[in-house]
């Protein structure tokens, strides 16, 4: 192992000691009170398959035979989870040829964030999280399951279904993914568009004609944002079959790894001799396993705020410093967009996850020792899937790049250090992705424009105000004061200024996509303003000092004297849309810097 990689990990054990053997002990409690079935009464269990077909409901008299939850997160409007559709029916016919059978357990919610940017719905997202996490508890609760499947691809939806995976993390949980859309118009074309659109020089029949171009078909968006990252965390972290990341839908290799996920699920079941629950596969080493993925690929932010929450469900502690430590030593080894011009596609045929799985673990930088769901040791994950005379295989992957433009080897990367860095000083703690930025764009020192919210800054954009030197402070956007929505609609606009040659960057204690780059953005700033945070007393002409490379989030002002200023008032919580539902998750939400939740007790 690379000395740092331990050295992490090592530490993330020791901070973990207590949370992580009270979590194990409660799993294993869990198993062995034995399967849930066995302790339902008649009038319960017959219940629990009184609409089943008469096949199953046969099958399901036998104590020994074994029953798979199915929890999904279809619905129509997401693109990457329409093929969810189909997937129940394939599911259920693959279980039935391995003596088990399988049940629509639950759907969860699934919201679109590509539909919500810039919307008062937005404001609902980063809590959608906690809300499929408990929806996945109810589909659980009834108790009459030897393992889980889990369908979910997209932003909160993957960290929610784990969390709840995690409540029941003696059962064994596969996470089966649906794929990304085949590619559309190149990304250059999109983000051309986009900019002339923000300087009024194209219609919106213009935009909306080059968007259906982008987004036109079912599975993922094909940008490498957090839905794209949470594959391939799912990769790394064991709880995929290898290499199903990047399959596209409704394709005869998508339906057979469909289908094996089912049968794994069975396999490796308490009492059979694989044995391989979700408590065992997810472990600290797993999680720097994600970690190590998601610096090495530039993936999103926005896991920066989901693996802490995702590793505190399993009793696993881990801190900003953990990924900041990571990041030093991890060099940059794929540039998907919107860090590079090629899509998540042409990185899965240039080498995919098999290689930088190959990649990460020949320099040490992943651990191999690990527990999976297709058995012991990550090197299961360098391979690939294929259809040999209609027959599942899996072969090794490519130990080369097919691509350099789009993937490299540890030993000639892109850059030295990994995408993610921590950014700390007297405004607080923040990340920025600093894989998206050029490196003439990574420090910055300008005077501040202040603004309560993103319309605030668009307005003065559309007003002709913004063409200067700034850094715009776009506070009460953290998860207390309304629910911390990404801000990706502002990436447009200064995207614009940053071309025009002005220095620009932006502080907030809000979100932004996992697709954002190209503008310098210190993102999730902790302390939030409506907590108290120094955001909340700067003004506008206040110097800020932003450097990605030195780590620097500052302000050209004493401590002192910026903390005895007025606090800004926070604009009073939106209501409609649902917003007034989650009033009690934005009181009780952790801040940024322990995963932003509102499902875990504070620290």
């Amino acid at each position: 192992m690379h000395p740092v990689t331990a050295e992490v990990t090592q530490r993330i054990v020791e901070r973990s000691r207590e949370t992580r053997t009270d979590y194990l002990a409660r799993m294993e409690a869990a198993r062995a009170a034995g399967p849930g079935r066995g302790k339902l009464s008649c009038a319960n269990w017959a219940h629990a398959f009184a609409a089943s077909p008469e096949g199953d409901k046969q099958r399901m008299r036998d104590p020994t035979a074994p029953n798979v939850a199915i929890v999904s997160a279809y619905n129509d409007m997401l693109s990457a989870h329409q093929p969810y559709e189909r997937f129940p029916a394939i599911l259920k016919r693959a279980a039935h040829e391995v003596g088990a059978t399988a049940q629509y357990a639950g759907g969860v919610p699934a919201m679109c964030d590509g539909v919500t940017q810039g919307r008062p719905g937005m404001e609902l997202s980063l809590f959608s999280r906690d809300v499929i996490a408990m929806a996945t508890a109810v589909a659980l609760t009834h108790d009459a399951f030897d393992a889980a499947l889990f369908l979910g691809i997209c932003d909160k939806i993957v960290p929610g279904l784990f969390i709840g995976a995690a409540a029941f993390g003696h059962l064994p949980a596969i996470f089966v993914p649906s794929g990304p859309m085949t590619s559309g118009i190149p990304n250059s074309e999109k983000a051309r568009v986009r900019a002339l659109y923000a300087e009024g020089k194209a219609t919106r029949d213009e935009l909306l004609d080059s968007e259906m171009k982008s987004y036109h078909g079912p599975g993922t968006c094909t940008f490498y944002g957090t839905a794209n990252s949470n594959q391939m965390m799912m990769e790394m972290t064991g709880l995929h079959l290898p290499g199903a990341a990047f399959v596209t839908p409704n394709t005869p290799l998508r339906d057979a790894l469909t289908a094996a996920a089912a049968k794994r699920a069975v396999e490796i079941r308490d009492g059979g001799n694989a044995y391989a629950p979700f408590s065992a596969v997810i472990s600290e080493k797993s999680l720097v396993n994600a970690m190590a993925g998601l610096l090495a690929t530039g993936g999103s932010t926005n896991h920066t705020l989901h693996i802490l929450a995702m590793g505190r469900a399993a009793g696993v502690q881990i801190a900003w410093e953990d990924f900041h430590d990571l990041s030093r030593v991890t060099p940059l080894i794929a540039r998907v967009y919107p860090n590079g011009s090629e899509d998540v596609n042409a990185f899965h045929a240039a080498g995919g996850m098999g290689f930088v799985t190959r990649q990460l673990l020949d320099a040490g930088l992943a651990h191999e020792d690990v527990m999976t769901v297709a058995g012991m040791g990550l090197r299961r994950y360098q391979q690939e899937p294929f259809l040999d005379g209609g027959r599942l295989v899996w072969r090794d992957g490519t130990p080369k790049s097919l691509n350099p433009d789009i993937l490299r080897a540890v030993d000639d990367p892109f850059e030295a250090e990994g995408g993610i860095r921590i950014l700390t000083g007297k405004l607080g703690r923040g990340v920025i992705k600093a894989s998206a930025v050029k490196p003439e764009h990574r420090r910055i020192e300008a005077p501040a424009l202040v603004f309560d919210d993103q319309d605030e800054l668009l307005a003065a954009h559309k007003r002709g105000e913004l063409d200067r030197d700034f850094v715009a402070v776009v506070r009460f956007q953290g998860p207390q004061a309304n629910g911390m929505p990404e801000l990706h609609s502002l990436t447009p606009a200064l995207g614009v200024l940053l071309d025009k040659g002005f220095k620009v960057a932006l502080v907030t204690d809000g979100r932004m996509s996992g697709a954002s780059g190209k503008v310098p953005s210190a993102i999730h700033v902790t302390p939030e303003a409506a907590a108290g945070g120094p955001l909340a007393h700067v003004r506008d002409g206040d110097v800020i000092r932003l450097d990605a490379e030195t780590g620097e989030l500052d302000i050209k002002l004493d401590s002192r004297e910026l903390m005895s200023r007025e606090r800004a008032s926070a604009p009073p919580s939106g209501g409609g849309y649902g917003r007034e539902l989650f009033g009690w998750m934005r009181r009780v939400a952790g801040p940024a810097d322990t995963g932003a939740c509102s499902l875990f007790e504070a620290a």
